[in-house]
């Protein structure tokens, strides 16, 4: 019988983690949307939805504007992508 290996399990920090978390995505991305660029109302968005076991782990985590994050969450509903 094959055996079914163990899920990883999912990353999930508290907030003062996830804050200095959140300011190294910003840096890592140049305080710039990845999707348009602008450097306004920035937002750190997780690439998998924490709802779909996506982690708090900076290569789940995207700066996009807040313009940009509401498109990418308009496409992932009518869509049925995992994102977020």
């Amino acid at each position: 019988m094959k055996k079914i290996p163990a899920k990883n399990p999912r990353v999930r920090l508290d907030s003062e983690s996830y804050g200095k978390l959140h300011r190294q995505v910003l840096e890592r991305d140049g305080w710039r949307c990845q999707v348009c660029g602008s450097m306004q109302n920035l937002q750190v968005h997780h690439v998998k939805f924490r709802s779909h076991s996506g982690s708090d782990e900076e290569q789940n985590l995207i700066t996009l504007c807040a313009e940009c994050h509401e498109r990418m969450h308009r496409k992932a509903a009518c869509c049925g992508a995992g994102m977020h």
